[in-house]
């Protein structure tokens, strides 16, 4: 692991860490600012993968996600399965952006100023979170080696058909 994954790792997990701590902690009232956006997702979820029990009480529905933070944001920084849980952080991030910093509701300038700000920091830790979870550590990545393997398999075939060519040619003088 490079010296910028051994920093950077912990750095971006930081936040996720003393967040769900925070969440687990004041769960109750971060519920309310979340209701509104856990009223439209838990039926659209619920659609989506029927059977699945998905809870409906947004002070659980926090509970969850500051428990699935707490634990991919721990797994990020000692860089157990670091793709994993950046794209965990980041899947769990969208709707606590979307429920915690609603600027456009906002009528306040002053505290309409600080959402939006909030709430485009954490779209950056958002892009922070996509470039880690497709991060291989300087190793070719799943899409590199499938390329390199449509790439062999093309030059194998071409010299087998190559190869085929000429012993047709081959049996066919010995014919003659």
């Amino acid at each position: 692991m490079t010296v910028s994954r051994l920093i950077a790792r912990p750095m971006l997990a930081s936040i996720f860490v003393v967040g769900s701590v925070n969440a687990l902690r004041n769960a109750p009232a971060l519920a309310a600012k979340a209701q509104p956006v856990t009223d439209k997702l838990v039926p659209q979820l619920k659609k989506a993968m029927p059977g699945l029990p998905i809870p409906e009480d947004p002070t659980t529905l926090v509970r969850l996600n500051a428990a699935a933070q707490l634990a991919a944001g721990a797994a990020l920084a000692t860089g157990r399965a670091p793709r994993l849980s950046a794209a965990v952080l980041a899947a769990s991030m969208v709707p606590t952006t979307v429920a915690g910093h609603r600027f456009w509701e906002v009528d306040d300038e002053q505290a309409k100023s600080q959402q939006k700000l909030s709430f485009f920091k954490n779209v950056s830790v958002l892009g922070g979170l996509v470039i880690a979870a497709g991060d291989t550590d300087g190793r070719p990545g799943v899409a590199w080696r499938a390329r390199r393997v449509a790439k062999d398999a093309r030059r194998e075939a071409k010299h087998l058909t190559h190869a085929a060519r000429r012993e047709a040619k081959l049996a066919k003088a010995q014919l003659t």
